[in-house]
């Protein structure tokens, strides 16, 4: 199999392959992709899809889903006439051991996104409430694709827009996991929460379920081990599986610091979670449609900081014809945005009340 493409010019590129799942990673500076998404879904061979976009600020990267074990035979780029480039990428078919063989031998590049979580801390003198906005996947990883419409930029604009919504009344302090189009992985967005000394985590995202066009409607997610039921698992599932989609191998991933004093946290922040969401699905759902089963929770990787209050908003369902028209629609956006506002601000009226001090506590 080989893949190739018309470049501006001649770039550096290195080619790998990585396990669980089967896939070849190839890495470039930074570019300006130009190819239809509708290409890169298209199967041929033992190549299932491929994929690209900004993996870092100054590096692309190019995944191609192997459908069966294959290692990569050559990969550069070589000057043609008019000073243009092309990208050839060459793949042969593998018995499982050249390719575990080969996943073996490839070095570990990519930056370490289990490094140990800085310590929460906001600016010196901030006393405004820090609420964190997480626009689902970006760059290489698109998320849920339907039409020529990616969840990545759907998640995006609605972030956005919150952002604006919220500072605008000058209470708060909105920090964005990603404010374009490019990607960070799991464990990045946990520790921006921790890291900015986070009173609110809010994660955005828009599922898609091809054999159910007919499900729809809003749904509000918590953290928890155990998923309350099986639609919440498989959804957990594939949410976590970002790293993967971007070539990230984050399989030897390092838990966090245990114990009873951390077990507490996890306690009171699960319960903060819950008060939250319970909240969002009372003031979104007298604005915009809501799923039958509009509050559920399961185990979320980006909803994992022990001491961020943290919820998982699914705006909708991209393989719903009417959803889709919906968070597309600048009117939709505004008026569901300020639903998720004002569920925000009773959230933190609650903590100002008498027994409420649920930030104090967690300094």
């Amino acid at each position: 199999m080989r893949l190739t493409m018309a470049l501006s010019t001649t770039v550096d590129v290195s080619a790998s392959v990585l396990a669980g799942p089967d896939r070849v990673v190839i890495d470039l500076p930074s570019m300006n992709f130009q190819v239809q998404p509708a290409a890169a879904r298209k199967s041929a061979g033992f190549v299932s899809a491929f994929r690209f976009g900004l993996f870092t600020a100054d590096r692309s990267r190019i995944i191609i889903d192997l459908a069966q074990p294959a290692v990569v035979t050559r990969a550069e780029t070589r000057a043609v006439r008019g000073g243009f480039g092309e990208l050839t990428i060459e793949l042969k078919r593998a018995t499982r051991a050249e390719f575990q063989a080969a996943v073996n031998r490839t070095p570990q590049r990519d930056p370490d996104v289990t490094a140990a979580i800085p310590t929460p801390a906001k600016p010196i003198g901030e006393t405004r409430r820090t609420i964190v906005i997480d626009p689902g996947h970006g760059g290489i990883d698109p998320g849920a694709v339907v039409a020529s419409i990616a969840e990545k930029s759907v998640v995006l604009a609605f972030g956005t827009k919150l952002r604006e919504q919220l500072e605008a009344n000058g209470r708060y302090r909105v920090v964005m996991t990603r404010d374009g189009d490019r990607f960070v992985s799991l464990a990045e967005r946990v520790k921006i929460a921790r890291a900015e000394g986070a009173d609110l985590f809010v994660s955005i995202h828009a599922d898609s379920l091809t054999q159910s066009q007919e499900v729809r409607g809003a749904t509000i997610y918590t953290g928890s081990e155990r998923a309350t039921d099986a639609e919440s698992a498989r959804l957990a599932a594939k949410e976590n599986q970002a790293d993967a989609v971007a070539g990230l191998d984050s399989s030897e991933e390092v838990q966090d610091v245990a114990g009873i004093l951390m077990d507490l946290a996890k306690r009171e922040t699960r319960t903060f979670s819950a008060v939250f969401a319970r909240n969002l699905v009372e003031k979104l759902g007298g604005s915009v449609k809501m799923h039958k089963v509009p509050l559920r929770s399961a185990g979320f990787r980006v909803l994992s900081a022990p001491d961020v209050p943290s919820v998982l908003i699914e705006l909708g369902y991209m393989s719903s014809p009417k959803d889709a028209e919906l968070l597309n629609s600048v009117e939709w956006r505004t008026q569901a945005v300020a639903a998720v506002g004002t569920a925000i601000e009773h959230y933190f009226e609650r903590e100002r009340a008498p027994g409420g001090k649920a930030a104090e506590n967690r300094r």
